[in-house]
Parts: C-alpha cells; sequence; structure tokens
C-alpha cells in the first residue's frame, strides 16, 4: 500500500524508530494526507525535546521525495531561518508569501491578500503559536494574520495547511492562547476537519539536555496554581548554569569568543531592560564609544517598505529582523532628529544594503518612534516642498524622501521574549527581572519556558533566586 511505503520513507528519513505518540502523530497524518479532503488540516503540536522537528523534517522529506508541493512558512524571518535549516527546504515569512503591496500612504505600505498560483500544495507553518488574530493597526490584508493564511492556502485548489507549534510558549500579545494551536476555535471559526496529534514523549537525548530537562519543569508550572514552586536544577547538567550579576559580563564576554556576538542573547522582560543590558553590553564588554559603529548587532523595530525593495516592489524590511552594521557614514541632524548613512547586513538576506538609519529610537524606552513624533517628522520633511502647490505631489516627495523612510532600529544584543520567539541561539542568558510570588502566573511560567528554549547549547541563569533550585 502506498500509504505503507510513504510511513517507511518517512521513517528512514527519521533515521530512528517513532516514539509512541510520534507513532500517533503519523498515523493521523497519513489519514489526513491520503483522506484528502480538500477542507481539512492537520494540527501537530509539541512540546520541546520531544522530536517535532525531526518528525516535521522526516515528513517534508518524504513530501519533497514523492513529489508532493510543499510550501513552509513561518512568522518571522529567523523562525523561517530556523524551519529551513532543520527541515533542509526553503522557507518564507508568511507576510511575504501571502501579501502584495497595493499603495502606500505617508510612508506606510499598504498590502493586499496576493494570488495563491499552488494546487494540491500542503503548507507548512511552524511555530503557529505566534500568529495572531486582531492587529488593529495592521496594514496587511483584513487584519487578521490567521483569516487571510486561510484565505490564501483554500482557494479552491486543493492546497491545505499543516499547523506546527508549541502550546506552552507565548501566545500572541493580548491574547491568553494560541488560535492556530485550538482545534474546537480552527473548526468553528473556518469550517475544516481538523486531524490533531500532540507529542508528548520526551526523546531519550532530551532526556540529557539541562536545558530540556528545566524547560519541561517549567512548563509543568502552567495551570498548577498559586501554590505549586519551581524548583530548576542546574547540577549534573554541563549546558545550564547560574550567573550572577558580579559574574555577567565576563561569562558574556567568554560566549561571545565561543559561539560568536550573533549567536549569544540576552532575553529579558521588557524593553527598558533590554536598553540597560545593551548599553551595558556595548559600553564594558564590546569597549564601543561611538552611538553607533561598524560590528554593532541591531534590530529593525518597524517595517520599512523604502530601502532594498528596488528589486521587489513587494519586498520589505519587517519589524523584527536582525542586521549586523559594517560600515557607519554621515551623520546628520535635520527635521529636529539625528541620523546616519548605515551599511548593513540583514540575517538571511544576501548582500549588504545602505540606509538612512533613525538614531533617536536606539536607547529610546518606546518601541519604537512614537506617534507624535512620526506626524512631526512627517510635517518638517513636508516643508521642505513648501515651493510645490499641489498636496497630493508633495506627499508624494516626502514618500521617496530618504530621512522620513530612515530605518527605525535598536540594539538587538538584549531583546524581549516575545522579539525572541522563533529564534534560537547558541548561548541565552535569561533575565527574569523581579516578579512578585503572587504574580507569577500562567503567562510567566509560558515566558520563562519560552525563553529557556530559545537556547541550543548553552543557558544561563542571570539571577535567579536561590529558592528557585532544588539543590544548594
Amino acid at each position: 500500500m502506498i500509504e505503507e511505503h510513504f510511513e517507511n520513507v518517512v521513517r528512514q528519513k527519521l533515521g530512528f524508530e517513532f516514539s509512541s505518540s510520534q507513532r500517533r502523530a503519523m498515523d493521523g497524518f497519513v489519514s489526513f494526507f491520503f483522506g484528502r479532503n480538500a477542507d481539512s488540516l492537520f494540527l501537530l503540536k509539541g512540546f520541546a525535546g520531544t522530536g517535532k522537528t525531526s518528525l516535521v523534517a522526516a515528513v517534508v522529506g518524504a513530501l519533497v521525495q514523492f513529489r508532493v508541493p510543499v510550501v513552509l512558512l513561518a512568522p518571522t524571518g529567523r523562525a523561517a531561518k530556523v524551519f529551513a535549516g532543520y527541515s533542509g527546504h526553503a522557507a518564507l515569512t508568511i507576510h511575504k508569501k501571502i501579501y502584495r503591496q497595493r499603495a502606500e500612504r505617508e510612508g506606510v505600505g499598504y498590502f493586499d491578500l496576493g494570488f495563491n498560483p499552488a494546487a494540491r500544495a500542503l503548507f507548512f507553518v511552524d511555530e503557529a503559536s505566534m500568529i495572531s488574530l486582531n492587529s488593529p493597526d495592521s496594514t496587511f490584508g483584513s487584519g487578521c494574520l490567521l483569516d487571510d493564511l486561510f484565505s490564501f492556502v483554500y482557494n479552491g485548489r486543493g492546497n491545505r495547511l499543516v499547523l506546527i507549534g508549541d502550546v506552552a510558549q507565548l501566545p500572541p500579545v493580548g491574547t491568553e492562547l494560541s488560535p492556530a494551536l485550538d482545534a474546537d476555535f480552527l473548526r468553528a471559526s473556518y469550517g475544516v476537519e481538523v486531524f490533531e496529534a500532540a507529542l508528548t514523549d520526551v526523546m531519550r537525548q532530551s532526556e540529557q539536555s539541562g536545558i530540556l530537562h528545566n524547560a519541561t519543569l517549567v512548563r509543568g508550572m502552567i495551570g498548577g496554581g498559586p501554590l505549586a514552586r519551581l524548583l530548576l536544577s542546574v547540577s549534573p547538567f554541563p549546558d545550564i548554569a547560574r550567573v550572577s550579576g558580579a559574574d555577567l559580563l565576563e561569562t558574556l564576554d567568554d560566549c561571545y569568543s565561543r559561539f560568536g556576538v550573533d549567536e549569544t542573547m540576552v532575553v529579558c522582560r521588557s524593553n527598558k531592560r533590554a536598553n540597560r543590558f545593551n548599553a551595558g553590553i556595548r559600553a564594558r564588554v564590546l569597549y564601543r564609544e561611538e552611538q553607533l559603529t561598524g560590528g554593532d548587532r541591531v534590530m529593525i523595530v518597524k517595517n520599512n517598505y523604502f530601502w532594498g525593495a528596488e528589486a521587489d516592489k513587494d519586498d520589505f524590511i519587517a519589524n523584527g529582523d536582525i542586521a549586523t552594521v559594517r560600515r557607519v557614514g554621515r551623520h546628520r541632524d535635520l527635521y529636529g532628529f539625528h541620523f546616519a548613512e548605515v551599511t548593513l547586513e540583514l540575517f538571511g538576506r544576501e548582500g549588504e544594503l545602505t540606509v538612512q538609519v533613525l538614531l533617536d529610537t536606539l536607547a529610546s524606552e518606546q518601541p519604537a518612534l512614537g506617534y507624535d513624533d512620526a506626524r512631526r517628522l512627517y510635517f518638517a520633511v513636508e516643508e521642505d516642498y513648501a515651493d510645490i502647490a499641489s498636496r497630493k505631489k508633495r506627499q508624494e516627495k516626502v514618500r521617496q524622501n530618504e530621512y522620513f523612510n530612515a530605518l527605525q532600529i535598536k540594539f538587538a544584543y538584549a531583546v524581549t521574549c516575545h522579539k525572541a520567539q522563533g529564534g534560537q541561539w547558541d548561548a541565552v542568558f535569561v533575565d527574569p527581572g523581579w516578579v512578585d510570588d503572587s504574580a507569577r502566573d500562567d503567562e510567566y511560567w509560558r515566558w520563562l519556558y519560552t525563553a529557556f528554549t530559545r537556547a541550543r547549547r548553552r543557558l544561563y541563569l542571570v539571577n535567579f533566586k536561590d529558592d528557585w533550585f532544588a539543590e544548594p
């Protein structure tokens, strides 16, 4: 039977026998795939260490061998890069796959749902816990990413979805649960038949990992109520360690030498805390005195539709993209703001890009340039074109102004957990911040679990209290 042959190919690519929950997941996927109900989807949930990535990679490899069209997607660029890395197949962000730009007003791009030419393809979406429902300020499609994803995939051409995620991770901002991982919600909202599987067996190699052992302990706190007590365990694991404030900078410096700056990340609770870490790291570990210099790692904090879009009008630099500064050129003070010409290498993109950046957002405690400041910049730039009588033509000039379109950036040595979600680094430092015992609710445990599972090789627990640990 073709079903048995397909399973054998998946098993060969997996390289070991299915665990019991992988076996059940495989049965569910075979029923979904060979059932060919055009209005169905497969929902694969799995905790860290349960072999989810291995199974997905094997299934994707088998489908490619069977010449089944597959499309791999993820909510962010870094998550797409991780997905491509473990699956061996190219992956894109959801936004760049399903949307096409239709208009631009006051420097903001507006995107409609694009045409989906695929037929009888499987669309795999990793890190689906991050997919939001309502984004009131969104300029993409309907403003609901999940609705738009369903509309794009289920277009009457036999395409179907495979949603993959971890229900213990942080849900989208402002929600208690991840809608894309809720089978009942998906059935009720989109009228699809949902084939659901959950991976729960921790793999043998994962049991030897201090990162995954402690992440599992944190996950066990979810739903435990206010009396539950977390007892982490560092000994005897070589991949997890406690770090005091006194040893933090030295340990960071060591990780920069061993793993590289790009493979070391600090995850913390707030933008304010991230700013403090970024300033301290630049001054006392990297010894950088300039406001911005070559080698600095930065994160784009607002979508930008101006730079790098010459080759593809639908391309854009996304909020959350990480870049390395290669060169810093001329600084200019204009319109009451501070700018610099900077050459960047964006993570996941080939080549370098020379842009104007807005330096004012680097150390701001706001996530990006505030509404009032953005309007002030717009009208200040517009004054340069006061000799143009037509308001429409003045607006067009502003939209093409490189300073109005300057990239808004922050340093990216330390980021909030929502910014880190979907990515992984060789070495991760987790700063839990100060949280009252009564505030350690399910949201906090999801935050901590998500932060722990960003680490691939080393996890450092920064200033965790002694009473959080089983051993003295």
